[in-house]
Parts: C-alpha cells; sequence; structure tokens
C-alpha cells in the first residue's frame, strides 16, 4: 500500500457521484475553508477551487466516473491523487457515513499523508484497455451461450452434443438434435446470439491488434514470446500492465496479479488470508489462462507441473506456474528481452 504523503496550501477532498460531487477543501492547519455539494460538471468545478488552486491537491475515491475529473485536473495543472477503494473503505470507516462526511475523511487523509494511492492510467491508452476488457465480457457472454446450449440437453436427457459448437458450420446442425419444437427454438435464439458475437468479436480483436500494434509493438512483440500466449493474452498483459516501472519491485508485481497469499497474523499467530480483491483481476486471469497455455505442445513444462502437482495438488502446481511466469515476465519488460523457455524451466 502506497500513502499520498507530499504537502500543500489545500487539500480538497471529493465524495464522486455521477450528478453530484461533495467538495471540502482543508488549508494546511486542518480547518475547513469549503464544504459545498455541487453538480458533476467541470465549469462548477473548476469556480468553486478558484479561490483555492494555489498549492491545491485533489483526491477522490476510485470509482467508474473519475476519467473526467482526472484529466481536468490534467489540463488545468491541478495535483491528482486517485484513491484506493477497499484500502480507503478500511482506513476510513465510520458509524455514521454520508457524502459531506466522506469529503472531509477524504481530505483529512490527504492533509495526513494516509491517502491510500491507485494508479492513475494515463488517458491514451484507457479507452483502448476499456474495450479490450469489452471484448473479454463479450467472450463471456458467449461461451454462457455454449454452456446453455449443451446444458439444454442434460435438461431433457438427450445424448450429448459431440459437434464442436465454436465454428459455424459443424453447429449450424446441433438444432436437429432437438425434436421438441419449442426446445428446438430456444437453442436456435442461443446459436444465432452466438452467431451475432462471432461477428462483434471477430470485427473488435482486428480492430484491437491494429491499436495495439501501433502503440506499443515492441512490448507486445515481446509478451507474445513467451510459449502459449497469444495475440488476446499479450494485449491484455501489455494495457493492464502499461508500465511496469509502477511497481518497485517483483513481489509489489505479484501482489497487483492477485497471485500471492496474504497472510493475517496477530501475536504471533495467523488468523487467515485475506485481500483477495485486492489487485487487478484481468491479470490474474490473463496469468491464469498463460499457465494452461503454456503446457500445450510443451513437454518440458508438463513435466515441471506434474512434479508441482504431485506434492501440492494440480490446482495450486498451475497457481505456482502462474506465479512463476509473473515474475519472469516482470525481468523481460524491466530489461527489454524475450522470452527464454529453457531459462525459465531451469531456474523453475
Amino acid at each position: 500500500m502506497r500513502f499520498y504523503t507530499k504537502t500543500h496550501k489545500h487539500y480538497c477532498g471529493i465524495d464522486l457521484h455521477a450528478k453530484k460531487m461533495f467538495v471540502c477543501i482543508l488549508d494546511a492547519d486542518g480547518a475547513v475553508v469549503l464544504h459545498r455539494n455541487i453538480t458533476t460538471s467541470p465549469d462548477d468545478f473548476l469556480r468553486v477551487i478558484g479561490p483555492f488552486r494555489d498549492d491545491l491537491v485533489v483526491g477522490v475515491e476510485c470509482m467508474f466516473a473519475w476519467y473526467w475529473l482526472a484529466d481536468l485536473c490534467s489540463r488545468e495543472k491541478i495535483d491528482f491523487v486517485l484513491g484506493h477503494a477497499l484500502y480507503m473503505k478500511a482506513i476510513h470507516g465510520g458509524k455514521v457515513k454520508n457524502d459531506k462526511i466522506d469529503s472531509q475523511k477524504i481530505a483529512g487523509l490527504l492533509r495526513g499523508g494516509m491517502f491510500p494511492m491507485a494508479y492513475v492510467y494515463p488517458p491514451e491508452m484507457r479507452a483502448t484497455r476499456d474495450l479490450l476488457r469489452r471484448r473479454c465480457f463479450l467472450v463471456r457472454r458467449r461461451a454462457d451461450l455454449f454452456g446453455h446450449v449443451r446444458s439444454t440437453a442434460i435438461q431433457y436427457n438427450l445424448p450429448e452434443i459431440e459437434v464442436r459448437m465454436t465454428y459455424e458450420g459443424p453447429r449450424s446442425t446441433v438444432p436437429d438434435h432437438f425434436t421438441d419444437p419449442e426446445v428446438k427454438k430456444i437453442v436456435q435464439i442461443d446459436l444465432a446470439m452466438i452467431d451475432a458475437y462471432d461477428d462483434v468479436i471477430g470485427a473488435l480483436e482486428w480492430e484491437l491488434e491494429k491499436t495495439s500494434r501501433r502503440q506499443d509493438r515492441r512490448t507486445l512483440m515481446l509478451l507474445s514470446s513467451i510459449h502459449g500466449v497469444g495475440k488476446i493474452l499479450s494485449m491484455v498483459l501489455l494495457y493492464e500492465i502499461h508500465d511496469i516501472n509502477r511497481f518497485e519491485t517483483v513481489q509489489d508485481f505479484s501482489s497487483y496479479c492477485r497471485l500471492v497469499k496474504c497472510p493475517h497474523e496477530s501475536a504471533g499467530k495467523k488468523k487467515g488470508n485475506g485481500g483477495a480483491k485486492i489487485g487487478n483481476a484481468h491479470l490474474k486471469w490473463a496469468f491464469s489462462e498463460a499457465a494452461v497455455s503454456f503446457l500445450r505442445h510443451n513437454a518440458p513444462g508438463k513435466q515441471m507441473v506434474e512434479k508441482l502437482a504431485r506434492k501440492h495438488g494440480k490446482g495450486k502446481a498451475l497457481s505456482i506456474l502462474a506465479h512463476k511466469l509473473t515474475r519472469a515476465v516482470y525481468y523481460m519488460l524491466k530489461d527489454g528481452v524475450p522470452f527464454n523457455r529453457e531459462k525459465f524451466l531451469a531456474t523453475a
């Protein structure tokens, strides 16, 4: 956890919402000089903070609508800090909670050097990252439809569907697997939605690949050198990591990828683990997928995982491999070198 510790003349805490934002400004002594609820508007915000812009820092909790405020502060040369939502929840909890109290607590955390910082993703790659996340969402919805077709066959105690529904040609015969006309109609609707998803996802992937090559072709090639990592996983890693130098150590990077345990201890006694939701869920998924893909057509890799599985079990063995891949990616991007499978297996 990193805290914002710089000192300023004024500290502005904002409890931000889609239509309203509660603004609280403290001076260096902690006195409230402004506390007001305003509309979520750039003009209103700049007008309210106008008298206090001399050496001002603005802090806001990370939520879905922070993009415009970060970009506005960047254009206006105002210091902006994004607060880590889960860490802030742990720090400034209280018996009574409302927008007015929250805004003052955020300003107080800024002034006291206890404001937990989140990464302010730069705008030039932000939209592409969000588009890539949307692509992953659509792929999961498409997979749900495949599962629903197969579960429908199980529901009516029909033989298992043996054709590969991934491709349009073979799956066109799937409705003939069902005899009831209403059930067949359900399956036809699912397949029609799958066809629509295929068209949208195909066009989206082409656009994403073109954009990613234009924005950072070198890093994309480095990530693609990992055995089993294709264009989609390499793009997810590229846009979710963005800049490897924002992680001081490899342990910080592994923790951000949700691939380390976070033990809770007190008085020398272990109280379990926590922090499972702190970190990047997309990187967790990407490295987990990369670990499975790494084993395809990779006999030495399979031998390594089988050895780990005998000691830890198959699930934990794959988690260990995913963790080792995060460490490899960290040093690859730090040193600007491609993946070396022989060296990786030797050190693993």
